[in-house]
């Protein structure tokens, strides 16, 4: 374009017509203050999180129900919980709460797992469903406009699953296959073996949730039915809807769809008790050739339901729960032997793991496990109150981008469901975290994180790791194969 008007001005002068030219006038120069790029941005106060209005219903079949107006776009999340997961699976087949979600979606009693999909793809909807501990959700995303059919979907594969014997035996061949895959991937061998240490394999939270593929292998369509039948009842489900809903119009479609839902007496779950670790204890597991060796350490640590929720966030936070954590600036930052170390408190209906991870090059094994063990004590000490203050400001500025979306407030409210929370919990987070002192982050950190008694788990090459480990004397050594972690393979 710069070119034609170029032309343009050459052929005007080239014909005698005078050209007038008009100045640009230039924006004055405006001075601003200089910013010093060498230190960072001071964070103002952090801002009062306003979480949504929630309201609360109950069907005469118990079916409880949760509705958050949110108005701004025409969607709709939509959860039907089952209070029930993985800690319920049967002695000796564990895999088999998640194999039940995962078949919902492979036929109803009118619907073929095809045509349950082409449904979605024509309404335009996504329906999924899962297993975790304690809860099975079967989640749908939709518009508002489809939302009468998205939800008679929904219900569809909700409360008439038929279990068809074909596509159970293709569902049961595709999770050998991923299952058949953990052995060659240290950090899946790491998580098995950690979890049977902490608790033992009587324990729901020793069993790996998918299961092993000697169990995968033996469950049968009347295990997924039964399993069905005892606790997929509206007595122990909650439906919460998120989006630009009412809660009267939430109500009429679930007493349409849901009402006729039949409710049963759910039969608690029988919880063995917990190993009890009585020395530090490093648990070896031998994968020749690896290049790297991971890392688990920790122990059991604490129940959704404690009173050190926000004292446990802030600790966790400092210790391995940001990018800018002790864990991750030691081993990742200063020494460079690993891309990410982090650490976490697993918060279930009965306390879950402690666990600080990283995958670490097999060349510093030793000395990773060195800086763990220095990170892991120093967290017990006193904490510095600029750092104190830096752990709690993240945590309260990261809160409002939960809620941005239905599918994140959903995403919040549905533990909360789960464990029996209060719903008002996140009305008052952001003074809670607020108000952790030094003190309590001490307090939790020497409650939960005992150095004489602690779990690890390290899964290398065994013949370049273990001098180096030996030689540190972290305590009883116990050598293990991955065969003993995830059972022996299958005969071809």
């Amino acid at each position: 374009m710069r070119r034609s008007l170029l032309l343009g001005v050459f052929a005007a002068s080239a014909c005698g017509t005078p050209v007038v030219t008009t100045p640009v006038p230039v924006a004055p120069v405006v001075a601003t203050s200089q910013v010093d790029l060498t230190k960072p941005p001071t964070l103002g106060p952090p801002p009062a999180l306003s979480v949504p209005p929630i309201v609360t219903r109950q069907l005469a079949n118990g079916l409880k129900i949760i509705v958050v107006e949110q108005h701004e776009l025409p969607l709709a999340d939509v959860v039907l919980e089952i209070k029930t997961g993985g800690e319920a699976d049967p002695q000796g087949k564990p895999g088999t709460a998640a194999i039940t979600s995962a078949m919902l979606l492979e036929g109803t009693a009118t619907r073929t797992a095809l045509q349950i999909d082409d449904q979605q793809a024509f309404l335009g909807v996504s329906i999924s469903a899962r297993s975790g501990w304690e809860q099975s959700p079967i989640s749908l995303h939709t518009t508002t406009a489809q939302l009468d059919s998205a939800m008679a979907l929904l219900a569809d594969v909700a409360l008439h699953p038929s279990f068809p014997v074909a596509d159970l035996e293709r569902v049961r061949k595709a999770r050998l296959t991923s299952l058949q895959q953990l052995r060659d991937r240290g950090p899946a061998i790491a998580d098995r073996a950690y979890a049977a240490a902490l608790y033992g394999s009587e324990h729901p939270y020793g069993r790996p949730l998918a299961g092993t593929e000697a169990s995968v292998a033996s469950i049968a369509r009347e295990d997924l039915q039964k399993f069905y039948a005892t606790y997929y009842r509206p007595n122990n489900a909650t439906l919460l809807v998120v989006g630009d809903v009412t809660p009267d119009d939430v109500e009429r479609r679930a007493q349409a769809l849901f009402g006729a839902w039949t409710s049963a007496s759910v039969p608690a779950v029988t919880t063995a008790t917990a190993n009890t670790a009585k020395t530090t204890t490093l648990v070896l597991i031998d994968k020749p050739g690896a290049a790297q060796s991971s890392f688990r350490l920790g122990g059991i640590g604490a129940a959704r339901s404690t009173r050190d929720y926000f004292a446990l966030q802030v600790l966790n936070t400092l210790l391995g729960g940001s990018f800018t954590s002790r864990l991750n600036q030691n081993l990742r930052e200063e020494h460079g032997y690993t891309y990410g170390a982090s650490s976490g408190f697993s918060l279930r209906k009965s306390a879950g793991p402690f666990t600080a991870s990283a995958e670490i090059v097999t060349a510093k094994t030793d000395s990773a496990l060195m800086q763990f063990m220095k990170e892991l004590a120093s967290i017990r000490d006193t904490v510095p109150a600029d750092e104190l203050a830096k752990a709690k400001r993240y945590l309260q500025l990261g809160l409002p981008e939960n809620f941005e979306t239905t599918g994140g407030i959903a995403g919040e409210l549905l533990p909360l469901a789960t464990y029996d929370v209060p719903l008002d919990f996140y009305n008052t987070a952001v003074q809670r975290i607020g108000a952790v002192t030094q003190a309590d982050v001490m307090r939790v950190a020497r409650q939960y994180i005992d150095l004489n008694t602690l779990t690890l788990v390290i899964v290398g090459d065994r013949k370049i790791i273990e001098p180096g480990l030996r030689a540190m004397k972290p305590g009883e050594i116990i050598i293990r194969e991955t065969r003993d972690v995830l059972g022996a393979p299958p005969t071809p």
